[in-house]
């Protein structure tokens, strides 16, 4: 079977063709500036024409969709009631999920024959009990604007998790581990007999640890104190804080090969921080499987390629005696195994 991975951003389309089961790449082309200035890509229509596709060789497609809210747990065949709750959504993910849905109705025009799948980057962490999900606000908020924690990078925890427990020798459903995906954006889960239990992100993807532009946890209060003492809007706000924050905020840069090359103390200062992040996450998910831990997985760009990063997150006297993997995250593969999966069934 071919499998078509699509993942749709704001102004990029990224795709990878598989032969499922085997899982083998048979092409791979990413399309940019989609829609920009200057660009002969003015939409996803062209954007599918670019990438140079005989679609009636494709058995499926297998769409990424950033946010499934409570709605979506699993993966689903997509139909027009699936789209309409997708739009439902989009005050979730107001900036990924447009995008998601437009790449969605795009290829079904391209292909309007071939079954087509949307895998949640949320729904991994669809299984966080109430504790972990829930946050300490009015109950309203909750039932009735479904403010909670969602999490993400789901594919890419569920792949780390899978291949830890493949490395380790143990049955999925008996791993416990602290998986890492670090990059520009970044999170951790903590996973117990197979399950999530807890993430660093939360309602959006700017929780949690230092990220790339991000600031990842703060007090709320600070956003209460820009607009009332710095008369910032909430779109500047905004932006503030998922575009000027984290390690470029701190010193200006968010290539960590920069960062580890530069000899100076906001350089250094900015890369404790995000390590010293890492590092309470660990120790707070330890206590989460009561010291039952089977290893930590590092993962994304930095996760996988800055080993110095690895080595003074993993210094800490706490971590001495646990595993450490260092595992490539393949979650287009993930997305094609569950577009396979469900086709087939």
């Amino acid at each position: 079977m071919k499998v078509l991975v699509l993942n749709a951003g704001s102004s990029s389309l990224k795709c990878k063709l598989f032969v499922m089961p085997k899982g083998e790449v048979i092409y791979e082309k990413t399309i940019e500036h989609i829609g920009e200035k200057g660009s002969v890509i003015h939409n996803y229509h062209d954007a599918l024409e670019a990438l140079e596709i005989d679609f009636t060789q494709v058995d499926a497609i297998g769409h990424r969709v950033v946010h499934g809210g409570e709605e979506f747990s699993k993966s689903v065949l997509i139909d027009d009631t699936v789209i309409e709750k997708l739009k439902k959504l989009i005050p979730l993910a107001p900036l990924h999920n447009p995008a998601n849905i437009e790449g969605i109705v795009t290829a079904q025009k391209k292909a309007p024959n071939t079954q087509q799948v949307a895998v949640f980057d949320t729904a991994f962490h669809a299984t966080l009990p109430p504790k972990a999900f829930m946050y300490a606000l009015p109950q309203e908020l909750y039932t009735q604007h479904a403010i909670r924690r969602y999490g993400f990078h789901g594919t890419s925890h569920h792949y780390l998790m899978e291949e830890a427990a493949r490395q380790l020798g143990k049955e999925v459903h008996k791993v416990n581990l602290v998986t890492l995906h670090l990059g520009n954006g970044a999170s951790a889960c903590v996973i117990k007999n197979g399950k999530s239990i807890d993430t660093s992100m939360g309602f959006t993807p700017l929780e949690g640890l230092v990220m790339g532009t991000r600031c990842g946890d703060i007090d709320a209060a600070i956003v209460i104190h820009l607009q009332r003492e710095l008369g910032l809007s909430v779109d500047e706000v905004d932006t503030l804080l998922n575009k000027h924050a984290g390690l470029v905020g701190l010193c200006g840069e968010n290539d960590m090969r920069t960062l580890l090359e530069r000899n100076d103390k906001h350089a250094t200062l900015a890369i404790e921080i995000m390590v010293r992040r890492i590092q309470k996450y660990i120790g707070a998910y330890m206590v989460l499987l009561e010291g039952d831990i089977d290893a930590v997985v590092f993962s994304g760009g930095i996760g996988e390629r800055a080993g110095v990063i690895r080595q003074k997150v993993m210094e800490n006297k706490m971590f001495q005696n646990i595993k450490m993997f260092v595992i490539k995250t393949e979650e287009e593969l993930k997305i094609a195994q569950e577009v396979y999966a469900l086709v087939e069934k």
